[in-house]
Parts: structure tokens; sequence; C-alpha cells
């Protein structure tokens, strides 16, 4: 990798179209680290959902577990009358009622390069396959998904009654009549490929993917960075480890567990409290992150804020050096003044905050670079 695409960030900026609550949002700028601001309902996580999305380029896998986290699943009925859940594509849309036309649009300024996800009627299709549809009663029956990143294109079919939708964890909610792919469902491996992305919600994941992410890690230098911010605290840890619980066979039984300096027990690292644990988290998924992106949804979770300088300046020096581009939200200001100070003390590399606000109905993004940072940072001024 040359050292000109190494520093390009994936996105320079943004544009959000028709997604969920946002009708439009274009951000004129995003750093190598930025933290979005903003109230609560304004769209900050909705800002990261839809870079999940474009990362992966729409694929069916990231918008199925976009729709799984959120329970936005609606009833429909099997052939034999029978109850089958199915995901509601409605979510995605800015009205949450998709009409055949409509479309979200996530990408660059630039919109020759945007993702498009538009609704259009199959039947306008020229594989169409009349047979599919025979037992069609609504006119969602004949609703499709259109998937297009320059100038590559996938269909997905929008209900059950024209092909099993749900496949690998969600099928065991589908009848075994239902699961089925049809022509209409065009392999998506045609898209280009996705860019390397790791999602960190709020709250705090389960020892599956802690022991997913250690697994690659693991006798390797990138245990330092998981290490180092644990450390972050003031915690004296020595190592750590994940271990199977003798009670399961199964990976979900794995504990994570640390030993502390000059103390010979090795105790769970969830005994010492949820923000060790966030620390533990946030720093797997940096490792995780090299060369793509890593959105962490209320950052400041578990974080005490006298941790928080020490954790922003951790952060932007992995993400500099591992060539992630972070993405990050808040309600906090602490974290905001942490970040603050962080980046206006690192060189060569960009620190943005993004506020978002709504005036006059409109979404807007206030966009603060370092020497704005610094300004509102002084005069204590409200940018959250």
């Amino acid at each position: 990798m040359s050292e000109s695409s190494f520093n390009q960030l994936h996105l320079p900026d943004l544009q959000i179209t028709n997604f969920r609550c946002i009708d439009h949002l274009s951000i004129g700028k995003l750093g190598r680290v930025t933290l979005i601001a903003g109230h609560n309902g304004i769209g900050k996580t909705t800002v990261l959902e839809a870079v999940r999305i474009y990362a992966d380029r729409g694929r069916y896998d990231s918008l199925m577990e976009l729709l799984d986290e959120r329970e936005e699943f609606v009833t429909s009925f099997s052939e034999n009358q029978k109850p089958v859940a199915i995901p509601d594509y409605d979510a995605f849309f800015f009205d949450r009622n998709g009409k055949i036309g409509d479309f979200f649009s996530i990408g660059t300024l630039c919109e020759q390069e945007n993702l498009m996800i538009k609704i259009i009627d199959a039947r306008d299709l020229p594989d169409f396959q009349p047979e599919l549809f025979v037992n069609a009663t609504t006119e969602n029956t004949f609703k499709a998904l259109s998937i297009n990143y320059k100038g590559s294109q996938y269909m997905l079919p929008w209900t059950s009654e024209i092909g099993g939708l749900f496949q690998r964890k969600f099928s065991h909610q589908i009848p075994p009549s239902q699961r089925r792919r049809i022509a209409l469902s065009v392999s998506d491996s045609d898209m280009p490929d996705s860019i390397n992305t790791v999602s960190l919600g709020p709250g705090l994941p389960k020892n599956d993917m802690f022991a997913r992410y250690w697994d690659r890690i693991a006798l390797t230098e990138e245990e330092a960075i998981v290490l180092d911010m644990l450390r972050l605290t003031g915690q004296h840890i020595d190592r750590i480890a994940v271990v199977g619980d003798e009670r399961s066979r199964h990976r979900s039984g794995s504990r994570i567990i640390v030993k502390l300096l000059d103390d010979p027990q090795r105790v769970s690292l969830r005994s010492l409290g949820d923000g060790l644990t966030r620390l533990f988290a946030t720093g797997l998924a940096l490792t995780g992150s090299r060369n793509g992106f890593f959105l962490i949804d209320e950052v400041e979770n578990g974080i005490h804020h006298s941790v928080q300088y020490s954790f922003w300046k951790m952060v932007i020096q992995i993400a500099q050096e591992c060539n992630i581009q972070v993405l990050a939200t808040t309600h906090s200001f602490e974290c905001v003044k942490a970040f603050v100070m962080a980046t206006s003390e690192t060189q060569d590399v960009d620190g943005v905050l993004v506020r978002l606000s709504r005036k006059n109905g409109e979404l807007h993004a206030i966009e603060y670079d370092e020497e704005k940072l610094l300004l509102a940072s002084e005069y204590d001024v409200e940018v959250r």
C-alpha cells in the first residue's frame, strides 16, 4: 500500500439522503477521527448506521444485522398461513412507508460514487418470473430492493412470499418450505469489496465477540494495544486471556480473565467493572479496524471523565498508525473537551467535531476543525 493511499480517508466528507430519520444531511469534512454531537434523536446513531451500510456496499448481511439490532421485523404469513417474521425494509426509508421509486443514498458529496438503494417493481425486471407470484395479494409482493454502487447492482425480494429472505441465523424463524433464494436475488458477490468495519454500540458486547477478536491478535504485537487501553484507568494489569467455561463446550461459554501485577489470582475482567470492559472492547475493536472504519456509539459510556483525555490521545494515535477512520458519537461535554484537548496536541491528524441540529425542520451539520475547537474550548462555547 502506497503512502498516499494509506493516508487517504475512506470518507473525506459525507452525504446521506432519505435514510431513516435523515431526509438530507451533508457533512463537508470528516477527519481521521470525527466526534458527532447533538441532542437525543437528532440522528447521530443513524449516521453511524449509514456508514456501516456504505462500507459494506449495501450487502444483505449488513442490512439484516441493522434490522436485527433494532428488532425491526413485520409479520407475514406463509403459504400454509403460519406467521413468518420478515425484515421491515420500510424502516430504512425516511417516511417508513417505502413506495416503488423511493430510494436512499449514502456516500460522499460526489454523488456519482454514492451507494443507492431503491425500491423497484419486480415486474419490470427482464428476468421476472410470474410463477413466483401466483399467490400475490398486495402491491408489496411485487416490490424489490435494487442495490447500486459504482455500476454494480444486485436485487433483494421484499417479502417472504417470493423467497426465503432470512438465511443463516435468521433461517430458524422461517418454515423449511420457505428457506430458499430465487432468481430475483442476484449474488452480491458482484459488488465491489467491502471496507473493513467494526462497530461498537453503547452497551457492553457479549463474550463471544471478545473471544472472536482476541483470537485474531493473540500472541501478536497488537495485544499491547489492548493492554495499554486497559491500563489507562491506572489498573496494574499484567496479562489477559480468553478461557473456556468448563460448564459449556460452546464458544459463547468463554470468559475474559486478567492477571494483575503482584497478585497470584486470576480474576474475571467483568468483575473489575463496566469501565474496564468497555475499554477492552474498544481496544479489540481498534485492532480489528485496521485499514477501515471504527464506529463507536456513545463513546463516553463507562469511561470516567478523568481518563477521557488519555483515551482520545490513544485512539488518535492508533487510528493514524493503523490507517483507521474513526467516527464516534457523544452526549458528554467532558468527552468533547477531552477530544478538543487531545486533537489540538496531535500533529498531522485531522480531528473534527460535528454538531447536528435542526433549524426550521431541516437537519444541519456544523463542523469544527481543530482551530475552531480550540476557540470553543477556550471560551466554553457549547458544542454538544
